[in-house]
């Protein structure tokens, strides 16, 4: 693995593309759909140097697919880029033995990284999640990208970064932190933005960007990838009240409905990103259970969300 080139081409909207499935009694897989968000995409501007597509990651419901549907999935969304990306494999898994399988798939059909975070449901100690880490390494010359899923698992603190900052293969620091007001977030951006690429998922955008965060966690890509495009080059040319403003009327008001839908509904990742997917004339469908289906209950709010924000293309009510 050339460590310099993947470090570099980790840039740009961080896109986390939904996984879609049929709606039959067994929810299966919708390739096609897939291939054709993709292509949506692609042609919204999103390229190399201002994008890196994320397959079967949260957003792409990676916990209810099996190992050969989340290798399938990958693989689609790897063919359907043709190169004109870079593509991230999802790797989270609570086994290490399948850390490695996956490492090693990704690697097979072309993925140019893997992201990685804390095994969830026991508490691991650092050392584990180190070690963890390691396997991967040692399984796949593939760049590999850390998440700090602080919310279901532990936490990586600013001793474990250093430590991780030893693996080579490490490229990429998918980061955010639980208590903003120790400036955390800040300061391993800051210390250690020359040695990864750091993508911030904490909407914290201006400030990790003047640190020297080079990748932004993006669900807005999913139904308007040409505000993405948008960002990165307000962000490029350091408008930062612009790149603000943006935040502020766009990606505000869509994290403000799925808190709301966390709330009073169902919990999961990617169920708002595909209802407003639909909403623009896009392929689409629910989340695999446990996540409740949400389209019937929020539709109306997410349209009116979308007309909110300037979004294009959204389809008139019933």
């Amino acid at each position: 693995m050339d460590f310099d080139n993947a470090r570099q081409r980790l840039c740009g909207c961080y896109v986390t593309v939904p996984t879609l499935f049929h709606d039959d009694s067994e929810l299966s897989l919708n390739l096609e759909g897939i291939r054709r968000h993709v292509g949506f995409l692609l042609g919204g501007g999103l390229k190399s140097g201002n994008a890196v597509f994320l397959a079967g990651g949260a957003a792409g419901d990676f916990s209810t697919m099996t190992f050969e549907e989340r290798v399938v999935v990958a693989g689609a969304v790897v063919e359907a880029v043709g190169g004109r990306a870079p593509v991230a494999m999802g790797a989270q898994t609570t086994s290490t033995a399948e850390l490695r399988r996956l490492a090693r798939a990704a690697r097979d059909l072309g993925a140019h990284y893997i992201q990685v975070s804390c095994p969830y449901y026991f508490r691991h100690s650092e050392e584990d999640f180190y070690e963890y880490v390691v396997a991967a390494a040692e399984a796949s010359d593939i760049g590999i990208i850390v998440y700090n899923t602080f919310w279901t698992s532990t936490g990586v603190t600013l001793g474990l970064v250093g430590r991780l900052a030893e693996i080579p293969n490490v490229v990429g620091l998918k980061w955010a932190t639980p208590f903003p007001g120790w400036m955390t977030f800040e300061q391993v951006v800051e210390a250690y933005g020359r040695r990864f690429s750091v993508i911030d998922n904490q909407m914290h955008f201006v400030t990790s960007h003047m640190l020297g965060a080079r990748g932004f966690e993006v669900h807005v890509c999913n139904y308007w990838p040409e505000w993405g495009v948008q960002l990165v080059e307000q962000l490029n040319r350091k408008d930062y009240p612009r790149v603000q403003a943006m935040l502020t009327r766009t990606a505000q008001p869509f994290m403000k409905l799925w808190s709301q839908i966390e709330q009073e509904y169902t919990s999961g990742d990617g169920y708002l990103d595909k209802l407003c997917m639909e909403l623009v004339g896009l392929p689409s469908s629910r989340c695999r259970p446990p996540t409740r289906d949400v389209r019937e209950r929020y539709r109306e709010d997410a349209r009116g969300m979308l007309l909110q924000a300037g979004v294009p293309r959204v389809q008139g009510a019933a």
